[in-house]
């Protein structure tokens, strides 16, 4: 009998229960007692949504990041929290976020905040964790009373649990040495405390346990290869069977390291490396499990249920009982529940699967795979109508964009007039900027105003002139209180905008927008990304309006603020029947068009955001110069249809850069602001090789953290940056938006951040 199990649920709940419940905590109006009881309600009605699998991860719910609960399990913990007041979750929100609940920082050595722990993109999906942090010197010890608790909650509810765990060479992998020692030195001291941790487990009675891995489908050198080894060969006296988890793409090249590895099972993603699965076959000893996902756990999309079972079917006739479905990946990735969408619209509704959606399929499929296709007869017709009409459907197709796109001429529609040496002249002499500019990066605080305005008028009770003089006194608020604080590039705050790509999908052809399609990016931040169902394009001018009343207001410029093409497609639900590269430029081509009615409009500094640049990037290095390719590409189009005078800025956060930088330079935006804060300034170090040879701020203050940067701290990381980049190319600015800000937050930071501009121009 093929068995059934998961990999990963949405932990934030269908309604964003785990949000509210943080953000109550934080703010200090909820107890710690009140949060772990939402936590304990989440993971009791998660576990009965999966009660009908064979095996439910238990240890997948983790109240800010897994990689963080892996780093307490570990025990380890930055120096910097250790021995403040409180207990382990007062620690672990201010490794997170810098502090912990209000109520917990009100005395102490803490009050006024710590460093938060750098954040990243976990591999390329949009979740981000929080970076381990390593030195020579650190010491692992076992903390198992998170992933115990959550056991014994599960095994109280009738669940057949299997724990999951990050897996030791993964950890060290995605970690950082903040002395510059090797992580793999500490394998040796960290592998101790996973095997007390799965002795620990196997005390509790518990058969499987999932150890995720998924640094084996990236490409390894010969050091981490044989860490693979040390570490499994090591762990294989567990009373316990690992069932090795590898996901997010191909292993290509370590499918025989894999498939020799002493664990009991092994789980493929069967979406990004069905390639892998053959040669496995092969390769695999005759006692492993092999456990596909053949649900996609990134997209929504519903499951070719017909197409799978072509493929599984001899497999399973093989395997029979030593092989498992389920879907890719952990379903972290994904909304909850397509049951709670109803003004969807309906025709597109019926093409897609949430979280729970895409459990039913595996059931349906581990039905057809044990009893036959007959027993399920009724539901495959069903799916397969759905399938068949998507593909036939008329709203998918657009007959002129793709002939737009057939003729794109990429060299001629993404080059600027002129080199960057002549631009800049005319754009000194056009905006009359001081040396080192502030500005921000977009996004002010959206207020309980704003909320409570954007609320009233998707219900009907706000009429649009109301709802729009409700976001203008919101930008009217905004652009006085820069000016009053003596920024001298400003924006327009984005009061509108519910989110940087969401705003775009509703206002593009060929995009739809969910309701409850919530999935989250890290901690309380949750985020509806659209769905590219069909060919794109842009009916109308999408922010021209917003911008312009905000340039009437003020006499200084005003940053036109749009997201760019590859930000929008890695950011949303993309179609599967067509390269992702066709994608981002019928994307491209829209945002192009926005950025000349914004220059035709008079707006002479354009903000073009590509946040997530860097985690569409293949991960696999070899594969990168080809996404690379269309990515920049995309970006050029959509950037450069405007005059030399016209000052062109991008915007990236929260990954690491300093390995693209040559790419990023070939953008040739005028400016980038990019994310510096968390990292340390890290990725200055990319210039002591490489010339950037256009203007660049570095974000100096973390916005993701509560806690308000110091000018002293601000000048010192700013005369760090002159070091590398000439003072006439440098901008001050934070490191991304404030819209999950409060005011009394930003004000402050901003005046330290004008001040600290102020005091580098008195001595440069």
């Amino acid at each position: 009998m093929v068995r059934t199990h998961n990999l990963g649920f949405p932990r934030i709940g269908a309604k964003r229960e785990l949000k509210f419940a943080l953000e109550s905590y934080w703010s200090g109006a909820a107890s710690r007692d009140e949060l772990k009881a939402i936590g304990a309600q989440l993971r009791q009605r998660h576990w009965q949504h999966q009660a009908d699998l064979d095996l439910v991860p238990v240890g997948d719910f983790a109240f800010y990041d897994q990689v963080l609960d892996m780093s307490f399990t570990v025990g380890n913990l930055p120096e910097r929290v250790q021995g403040f007041h409180g207990d382990a979750l007062d620690n672990y929100f201010r490794v997170a976020r810098g502090r912990s609940a209000r109520n917990a920082e009100e005395h102490g050595a803490c009050c006024g905040g710590v460093a938060a722990g750098e954040m990243t993109k976990w591999f390329d999906t949009n979740y981000h964790y929080i970076v381990p942090e390593f030195s020579a010197q650190t010491e692992f010890t076992l903390d198992a009373s998170r992933l115990l608790e959550q056991l014994a909650q599960a095994r109280a509810q009738g669940i057949n649990a299997k724990p999951v765990i990050v897996g030791p060479v993964t950890y060290l992998a995605i970690g950082k040495t903040k002395d510059g020692s090797e992580r793999l030195a500490l394998l040796a001291r960290l592998l101790p405390v996973y095997a007390e941790l799965l002795d620990t487990l196997a005390a509790q009675g518990v058969e499987w346990v999932q150890i995720d891995e998924p640094l084996l489908v990236t490409e390894l050198d010969a050091d981490w290869r044989h860490a693979f080894n040390t570490a499994y060969h090591q762990l294989k006296s567990s009373r316990v069977k690992l069932l090795l988890g590898t996901y997010f793409g191909q292993l290509l090249e370590n499918q025989y390291l894999v498939a020799n590895l002493p664990v009991a099972g092994l789980h493929i993603d069967a979406i990004n490396g069905r390639d892998d699965v053959l040669p496995l076959l092969n390769l695999l000893p005759a006692h492993k499990v092999l456990s596909l996902g053949v649900i996609d756990g990134r997209n929504i999309w519903k499951t070719d249920l017909d197409a799978v079972l072509d493929w599984v079917e001899p497999i399973a006739a093989k395997l029979g009982d030593r092989l498992w479905i389920a879907p890719s990946c952990s379903l972290l990735h994904v909304p909850v529940d397509l049951d709670s969408e109803q003004a969807l619209d309906p025709e597109i509704k019926s093409w897609l699967a949430y979280a729970l959606q895409k459990l039913d399929e595996l059931k349906l499929l581990a039905t057809a795979l044990n009893q036959g296709r007959d027993a399920v007869q009724d539901a495959l017709a069903a799916h397969r109508q759905a399938i068949a009409a998507r593909r036939a459907s008329p709203r998918v197709h657009n007959r002129a964009v793709e002939v737009a796109i057939a003729r794109l001429d990429t060299k001629k529609l993404g080059a600027r007039k002129s080199g960057y040496a002549q631009r800049a002249p005319l754009q000194a002499e056009r905006l009359k900027l001081p040396l080192l500019p502030t500005t921000t990066i977009g996004s002010f605080p959206q207020t309980d105003e704003i909320r409570q305005a954007r609320s009233q008028f998707k219900a009907g009770t706000l009429d649009e002139a109301g709802y729009k003089r409700a976001m203008q006194a919101q930008i009217a608020r905004s652009v006085r209180e820069q000016e009053a604080l003596g920024l001298d590039v400003l924006v327009h705050g984005e009061a509108e905008r519910n989110d940087m790509v969401e705003y775009f999908g509703e206002q593009l052809a060929g995009c739809a927008l969910s309701q409850f399609g919530w999935v989250q990016s890290y901690g309380s931040r949750c985020v509806k990304p659209p769905v590219l169902f069909g060919d794109i394009t842009r009916p109308k001018a999408m922010t021209v309006e917003w911008i312009g009343y905000a340039q009437s207001l003020t006499s200084k410029p005003m940053k036109g603020m749009l997201t760019g093409p590859v930000t929008i497609l890695n950011w949303s639900f993309v179609r599967d029947d067509q390269p992702r590269s066709v994608s981002c430029k019928q994307l491209a081509l829209a945002i192009r068009g926005e950025v000349q009615d914004l220059e035709a409009a008079g707006v002479r500094v354009i903000q073009i955001d590509e946040a997530a640049l860097r985690e569409g990037l293949p991960l696999r290095k070899a594969q990168w110069p080809t996404y690379l390719d269309w990515a920049v590409e995309s970006f050029r189009i959509a950037a450069n249809g405007v005059d030399d005078a016209t000052q062109i800025h991008t915007h990236m956060c929260y990954s690491e850069f300093n390995d693209i930088i040559a790419s990023i330079a070939a953008m040739d935006a005028d400016v980038i602001t990019i994310e510096t804060s968390r990292s340390d300034m890290e990725l200055l170090d990319a210039f002591e090789h490489f010339k950037y040879p256009n203007g660049i701020g570095p974000g100096i203050y973390d916005i993701h953290s509560p806690n308000i940067p110091t000018r002293e701290h601000i000048v010192q990381r700013m005369q760090k940056a002159a070091e590398r980049i000439p003072l006439g190319r440098l901008w001050i600015n934070p490191d991304c938006g404030l819209k999950t800000r409060q005011w009394a937050e930003v004000i402050p930071a901003l005046a330290n951040m004008v001040e600290a501009a102020k005091t580098l121009r008195a001595t440069a």
